[in-house]
């Protein structure tokens, strides 16, 4: 397993019963978290200092409960790169910190090229592998379907004094097949598809279906000279192997790395967090 150890603002403080007690920055929150099939060792809802708790609803969804002033949003850092901090619906903070995993091989990567590199980041959320990678030196594309998250991760850039990175609202998919039109490639491409979507003409996308089709589109715009594809994956039950075997069938044997990714917890256990397959080339 690959874990994401070096954070300085961001921790596990205990997990349990489906939920998991994280130290954001000045701030801790409770969230759930599927992966956390086991009984806390300690209570975590009555923990002193709890600023606020994700509640789900029975009837579906849920929302935040808050024990303190919390502001709005506010910031926490990885190395010398600041993100925007921020409780929004369905559980989520706009950031995944086991991301950091993936972020120490893309920087190595980009920085060791001795070349430009383009990258296209695909399900690109908030940013956090955008601007990882512009930070390195990369001249990167940043493609999502919603527009409030295409507005977080210009924040996030802005945060960083980054204005390099292009934005592109859209289907990625979509966006592929025009690239590919286009003749417009890349040296990195980087993914975060989800387990399930559906599409603006209600088109629908589904994982276990979808992943090795969407794989294969991409490597057409796939430069000559190749730098990395990164596939990250919060799907439950899908192993790193069949990253690995799709990487393999697509963009042939060797240099692959695929592998659960977790974050390490004060309870001296290991969070699981999805799984990724990088393959990188040689330059």
């Amino acid at each position: 397993m690959k874990i994401a150890n070096d954070w300085q603002e961001y921790k596990v403080l205990a997990t349990g019963d489906g939920e998991k007690l994280e130290k954001w920055g000045k701030y801790t929150l409770l969230r759930p978290d599927p992966q956390v099939i086991w009984h806390p060792q300690t209570q975590l809802s009555g923990y002193k200092g709890l600023d606020a708790h994700y509640i789900r609803s029975s009837s579906g969804g849920g929302g935040w409960k808050f024990f303190s002033r919390v502001p709005e949003q506010w910031q926490v850092s990885w190395r010398d790169i600041k993100f925007i901090i921020k409780p929004m619906g369905f559980k989520h903070t706009g950031l995944f910190p086991e991301q950091a995993v993936n972020w120490n091989d893309l920087t190595n990567a980009i920085k060791g090229a001795g070349r430009e590199i383009k990258v296209l980041n695909l399900f690109a959320y908030t940013g956090g592998a955008s601007v990882v990678c512009a930070k390195a030196g990369a001249k990167v594309t940043h493609v999502d379907a919603s527009k409030g998250m295409v507005e977080r991760a210009k924040e996030n850039a802005q945060l960083n004094g980054i204005n390099t990175i292009r934005y592109i609202i859209d289907d990625c998919k979509k966006f592929i097949e025009r690239e590919i039109r286009r003749g417009n490639r890349y040296d990195g491409i980087i993914m975060d598809p989800p387990s399930y979507g559906r599409g603006t003409n209600g088109e629908m996308w589904k994982l276990e279906d979808n992943l090795f089709d969407f794989v294969e589109l991409t490597k057409q715009v796939l430069s000559d000279n190749p730098l990395f594809v990164l596939i990250s994956s919060y799907t439950t039950g899908l192993q790193a192997s069949v990253l690995s075997n799709i990487l393999t069938l697509i963009f042939g044997e060797g240099n692959i790395d695929a592998d659960e990714i977790g974050l390490p917890t004060d309870e001296k256990i290991i969070l699981p967090c999805g799984a990724r397959g990088l393959k990188l080339w040689k330059n």
